[in-house]
């Protein structure tokens, strides 16, 4: 591994990442919909809660091991499902798996991964979890979720809030394409990045693996573009959730929770776990942040299944607070992805020893060295 001590935060590694990776997968990692308020409003309100500090008590034997889904892992994290992790480096999706295996947290393939489940589960073991994005094409949604099956992954993450896609005014401008479309724009961009460049002429892995190949007449980009938008189902469920649910037959997490009442149906349809998300705020602009809804969420339904947490996390104080407030677990995906930018599986390593330092920090200068024993008692 690369000696990346000299990048002591996630702030760090933002600022490699952005030098070296093209602006239009930048851009599209690094921002949200609309007038990006609750982008940032995620990761603002988390600076809200303050930390009690303790004093003079035994800070020794730290641990930050818990459960998520029942599967053991050395932290409560898990790497989130971003789309086209494979065009922040080459190869993206299987670099992170196995940085993830190797650190012992769960990794989450998305749907609209550039790596194919084939290509990213010989990288990862268990908890290896997969996300669903529901189409139309109900016998396409059939195979994917057998091929999940098929792989050995241990859990399906269904994503309920892209129905139809947020507009998010940077991709529009950039005109987000796998592979990029040589314009003048991106080939003047790419000419500053001969690095990722020529990383990525050294592999076969530039499209969207889960679906070309895999979807009768989806062979180039251009048809892959027309056939998501005219497949995105709008018409979405709580009946698909129970479709989805039989097919699978086994641990089924909903993802895209902001409302008290979505979550008790969740429960109701069966959820093992529920993520409090709202896209990263890539979805509904003007939506409150995650941190701030986890709460009532979590006094709703927090008996009944697990309640995790995305969108904001840029620091192990901010896992520590997620925590506090009834979360079991949280799922970071920017700051994952700035690390594979940046440096590839020792990036995503990085990221992950600079969460799990500052969580240990910050919970021994709470007074607990347990993660179980975690809760609101550490906020002012």
């Amino acid at each position: 591994m690369k000696n990346l001590n000299h990048i002591t935060c996630i702030a760090d590694m933002r600022r490699v990442y952005r030098r070296r990776v093209p602006k239009m997968f930048v851009d599209y990692v690094d921002s949200g919909s609309y007038t990006e308020g609750t982008y940032h409003r995620n990761e603002a309100d988390f600076q809200t809660l303050l930390l009690r500090q303790k004093v003079l008590v035994d800070m020794s034997g730290r641990s930050q091991q818990t459960t998520m889904l029942g599967e053991q892992v050395v932290l409560p994290v898990a790497l989130a499902p971003t789309g086209l992790a494979g065009m922040q480096h080459a190869d993206g999706e299987m670099l992170a798996a196995r940085a993830a295996t190797r650190y012992g947290v769960p990794f989450i393939l998305s749907t609209m991964s550039v790596c194919s489940l084939e290509d990213v589960a010989p990288c990862a073991s268990r908890p290896l979890w997969f996300q669903l994005y529901m189409m139309r094409d109900r016998e396409f949604m059939q195979r994917l979720i057998d091929r999940a099956k098929k792989v050995g992954c241990s859990a399906l993450i269904l994503t309920a809030d892209l129905q139809i896609m947020g507009q998010r005014h940077k991709d529009i401008k950039n005109g987000l394409s796998t592979p990029p479309k040589p314009t003048v724009k991106t080939v003047l961009n790419l000419l500053t990045k001969p690095t990722w460049c020529y990383q990525m002429s050294q592999t076969k892995r530039h499209q969207l693996g889960n679906i070309v190949g895999h979807v009768s007449g989806i062979s180039d980009t251009g048809s892959l573009s027309v056939w998501t938008a005219e497949q995105f189902d709008p018409q979405l469920s709580w009946d698909d959730v129970a479709w989805v649910k039989q097919q699978w037959g086994g641990k089924l997490v909903i993802k895209g929770i902001m409302e008290v009442d979505d979550a008790r149906a969740a429960v109701v349809a069966g959820a093992d776990a529920i993520v409090v998300s709202n896209h990263g705020g890539r979805q509904l602009d003007g939506a409150p942040s995650t941190i701030s809804v986890l709460p009532e969420i979590v006094a709703a339904v927090g008996q009944n299944t697990e309640v995790w947490l995305d969108s904001g996390i840029r620091s192990g104080q901010d896992i520590l607070k997620a925590l506090a407030l009834g979360a079991k677990g949280v799922l970071i995906g920017r700051a994952y992805n700035y690390g594979l930018g940046a440096y590839g599986e020792d990036g995503v390593t990085r990221v992950l020893q600079i969460l799990q330092k500052e969580l240990d920090t910050t919970m021994a200068l709470c007074g607990k060295t347990q993660i179980e024993q975690v809760d609101a008692s550490v906020l002012r």
